[in-house]
């Protein structure tokens, strides 16, 4: 028994020994690299094939009845015998383990599973130690893991940016949650991130918001609710700039004079007073500074609801006009720009060859009357940012349909031979939302929709009057399982795809929902009410007592956590995570019945507390990572 024990020791000890030979291998931070190393290490004896070419092969199986690690033998690529016939063979020939139980041959696969016993004395204390940083890598953020002192790598997220004056839509609002996330993946990583928020604040139509402000504006409104009262001088302006060109058109198509409309009118007065903000007259730039201001203020109050803050608010009229005209004299040096009708353009279709060019079409860099555009501001930003911060990896939290202008912004980035500069930028796009609406009407603004769907949550609560009469802050409670259910419903499926706003099924219960998940972890929070054990008992428990399947399932999907966070940094997205969860929260509330604490002897509720302990936590770090605020009681 001694040997045994001695043996299992030494065993344990090499899996929290780093591998060299494997990038990105912590089996004191990932109990699963550890089983990897001594798979891989095992499996190379007894096939003679490099532990470096085994370790990375073995995958996670989809379920846990298909094992816990799998070796697919035909991406060995071994000649000469058919991989059913090695799986089966290497599968008998496996030495006895410890730590795995004798794997099974399936076809051309290899299953490992891991010995129930030394993986619940691997996992839960570990988790039981590291409360809130279970599942957290931060070597992974490391620029050399073997020497600390070489400092973090840093990454910009630009995420959110909406438009001032405009309505918080559905692209800035998956931008939001979708950047939010990827920033805490990152930091979970150890990577120094910097949160970017790219304001729309720049661009003729703020001059024509100027004149709409003279001609509509409230002072107190626009204290009061800037975003609300600036949406509203625009969408007036805009109507009367509608029946301006509907009137110059009228006249121009009766054959009369329409030429006064056009060098006096509005849209000719808001070009000018854009004009004066570049020329940084000081009245105009004033105004500007503002409404900027204000927004910024509104918008963090929406921003603290979602958990999002950002390090930096920056905005195209940030970007320095010396900047921007760097960038331009780099495309300019390069042979790149021309002129078209008093502007200067791009043609990539005579820079990139073949359909390539063709597709990323014409670009507009500079206005015939000398104002910047877009793209011009973007690529000023872009080297600005590249000097400031000193990243190693920046990524654009941009929708879909703004997929050609990224295009073209990292193509003029290679065009101007920093190639090495494109390689640490890349853009993480998404897809549409449908039908989303607001009660008000269709225009959607973030804290209308996140005021609906609290009122939604808030009448699901009532109708369970017992449950609802114990929640001690009904409101903030139903606020919280609101925003809950808009997020979850975000990041249900990939990020490529649209997805229909539905406030019915993301506020319900039942299925895999905010509130479900939320119900999940406050359902094990108040295990520990009920319970009323000591913590200190819980972390000395005799973990030996978990053996039934419900338990051991459950410590095996927990072991999976840190390996689900290392994937999801390849995969950037959301679901990886949300899945998971689903997956460890329908095994824990299936498992309440079989593993009853209370009323259980008292040795056997503290080895079943010191499970939920550990699976509690895990449920919250995950909802923390997707950025939810898990509520403790509902």
């Amino acid at each position: 028994m001694a040997t045994a024990t001695d043996s299992l020791r030494t065993q344990l000890h090499k899996l929290h020994v780093q591998q060299n030979y494997v990038p990105e291998c912590y089996p004191s931070l990932n109990p699963v690299d550890g089983y990897r190393i001594h798979l891989a290490n095992t499996l190379s004896d007894v096939t003679g094939v490099d532990a470096k070419t085994i370790y990375p092969l073995l995958q996670r199986t989809a379920t846990l009845d298909k094992g816990d690690l799998l070796l697919p033998v035909p991406a060995l690529r071994i000649k000469g015998e058919k991989p059913d016939v090695l799986a089966s063979r290497w599968a008998d020939e496996f030495p006895q383990s410890l730590l795995v139980s004798k794997p099974v041959a399936d076809g051309p696969f290899i299953r490992f599973f891991f010995e129930p016993a030394v993986l619940v004395e691997q996992v839960i204390p570990a988790v039981l130690h590291n409360h809130s940083g279970w599942g957290n890598n931060p070597l992974l953020g490391l620029k050399d893991p073997y020497n600390a002192l070489k400092g973090q790598k840093r990454i910009v997220i630009e995420f959110s940016s909406p438009n001032i004056a405009k309505p918080f839509h559905q692209g800035h609002l998956r931008s939001t949650i979708i950047g939010g996330f990827l920033a805490n993946l990152h930091e979970a990583a150890g990577w120094d991130v910097v949160r970017l928020n790219y304001l729309g604040d720049w661009g003729k139509q703020y001059g024509l918001l100027a004149l709409g402000f003279k001609m509509f504006g409230d002072d107190k409104a626009l204290e009061e609710d800037p975003i609300q009262h600036l949406y509203q001088i625009y969408v007036k302006i805009n109507s009367l700039l509608t029946d301006e060109r509907k009137e110059i058109e009228r006249l121009e198509t009766a054959g009369k004079d329409g030429s006064k409309l056009r060098t006096e009118g509005l849209d000719e007065q808001a070009r000018q007073y854009f004009k004066a903000m570049c020329d940084n007259d000081p009245e105009a730039i004033s105004m500007w500074r503002k409404f900027r201001n204000l927004s910024i203020e509104r918008y963090k109050k929406s921003y603290a609801r979602l958990n999002i803050r950002f390090d930096d608010y920056a905005g195209e009229s940030l970007v320095k006009e010396e900047s921007m005209k760097t960038a331009e004299k780099q495309l300019e040096r390069n042979g790149l720009t021309e002129e078209s009708k008093g502007a200067t353009i791009v043609d990539f279709s005579k820079h990139v060859p073949g359909k390539p060019g063709k597709a990323l079409g014409k670009a507009l860099t500079r206005k015939s009357d000398g104002t910047s555009l877009y793209l011009t501001r973007d690529l000023g930003a872009m080297f600005e940012r590249n000097a400031h911060y000193k990243f190693d990896q920046m990524i654009y939290v941009v929708a879909t349909d703004q997929e050609l202008h990224l295009r073209q912004l990292f193509k003029l980035v290679e065009l101007v031979g920093n190639e090495e500069l494109r390689s640490r930028i890349s853009h993480v796009s998404f897809g549409l939302v449908l039908g989303m609406s607001t009660r008000r009407g269709t225009v959607v603004f973030l804290d209308d929709v996140l005021r609906d769907v609290g009122e939604k949550m808030h009448e699901v609560m009532r109708k369970n009057e017992t449950k609802y009469a114990r929640v001690v802050d009904p409101e903030r409670t139903a606020d919280i399982l609101g925003i809950s259910s808009v997020m979850v419903q975000d990041m249900s499926g990939k990020r490529i795809n649209n997805y229909r706003f539905n406030m019915d099924t993301m506020t319900s219960f039942e299925g895999d929902t905010g509130p479900y998940l939320q119900y999940s972890h406050a359902r094990l929070c108040s295990i520990f009410l009920k319970a009323d054990v000591p913590i200190s008992e819980i972390e000395s428990a005799n973990l030996s007592l978990l053996v039934e399947p419900h338990a051991i399932n459950i410590v095996r999907l927990i072991a999976q956590f840190p390996d689900t966070i290392q994937n999801t940094l390849k995969t950037l997205e959301p679901t990886t995570v949300l899945t998971y969860l689903f997956r460890l929260t329908h095994a824990i509330n299936s498992s309440y019945d079989v593993l009853q604490v209370v009323g259980s002897e008292r040795e056997l509720m503290k080895s079943r507390l010191a499970l939920y302990t550990a699976a509690r936590s895990v449920v919250n770090n995950g909802m923390r990572l997707l950025g939810l605020t898990p509520v403790d009681r509902m």
